[in-house]
């Protein structure tokens, strides 16, 4: 039984899906409750995993909000994942990325950018770029890469890449307002 590599395979893991069982999560993983139990305490503990919130669909909240199950039921609760700070696992260097794409490429565009597995947002934007991405990334050298990779799709017709200093807020969730009953 070897546990290299078992943090991350673990966050993935709740990645996937963050309500999963301590049970389900050892089978998933080849070991036993009590050690999935333990890694996730340590990384609890450690900072790298922050929490848990609901993944929530703003835009399907056009309604009197009243109960947990209602809100899953109508997909407006899309599953839970786990807060990871991914500076804590070593992802530290932040891009924000702004793209101007041909018009008709768009979709294509973004699709690709949001099956890129570091890109954690993707906006179809108005302004002089068409598109914004958030990616977090192991080093500059990494960033860079992925960048030149981008810039091979000829429907890109220009770029504009900002690195992040400091994080002061960052995939912050917010209350939704809610309306007095009388």
């Amino acid at each position: 039984m070897t546990y290299e590599n078992l943090d991350a395979k673990l966050v993935n893991a709740l990645l996937g899906d963050g309500r999963a069982s301590l049970r389900s999560l050892a089978e998933e993983l080849d070991v036993s409750v009590t050690t999935v139990s333990n890694h996730l305490s340590d990384l609890e503990d450690e900072g790298v995993i922050e929490g848990y919130t609901p993944k929530v669909d703003y835009d399907a909240v056009g309604y009197d909000v009243t109960h947990l199950s209602d809100l899953e039921d109508e997909g407006v609760i899309e599953g839970y994942t786990p807060k990871v700070d991914y500076d804590a696992v070593g992802y530290d260097v932040t891009a924000v990325i702004q793209l101007q794409v041909e018009g008709n490429a768009l979709p294509d565009v973004t699709d690709t950018l949001r099956d890129h597995q570091q890109m954690t947002s993707v906006y179809e934007v108005t302004g002089d770029y068409d598109v914004i991405a958030i990616g977090k990334f192991e080093d500059t050298d990494g960033m860079n890469d992925q960048i030149k990779q981008l810039l091979t799709d000829p429907d890109i017709k220009a770029s504009n890449t900002s690195v992040v200093l400091n994080a002061v807020s960052e995939n912050e969730q917010f209350e939704l307002e809610v309306e007095d009953e009388e």
